[in-house]
């Protein structure tokens, strides 16, 4: 237990960020396990929303420190990879 009252009030303030970091951080993922799946499923005008949405929430999430810059950037690409691949993948090359 904090002795000071700043210490009290440090505990306090932690535990608050902590529970919006992590309702932060399971939003994130909830929202990129489903753009993921939405592009599994080749449904892809709805997986293009899905993963704007992901990206939005990744691009909030590094933007207000709950997740690192690079670690967000790195989210990013991922969705973006996966995405267009399966994009290539199901329109064929024209040449």
């Amino acid at each position: 237990m904090p002795t000071t009252s700043s210490a009290a009030k440090r505990l306090r303030q932690s535990a608050k960020k902590r529970l919006h970091n992590r309702i932060t951080k399971k939003i994130v993922k909830t929202s990129s396990r489903k753009a993921l799946e939405t592009v599994a499923e080749k449904d892809f005008p709805k997986a293009e929303t899905e993963f704007r949405a992901a990206v939005a929430k990744i691009d909030k999430a590094g933007a207000r420190r709950v997740l690192h810059p690079n670690t967000a950037a790195r989210r990013k690409s991922k969705l973006a990879r996966a995405y267009k691949a399966a994009l290539a993948k199901a329109q064929p090359a024209t040449s």
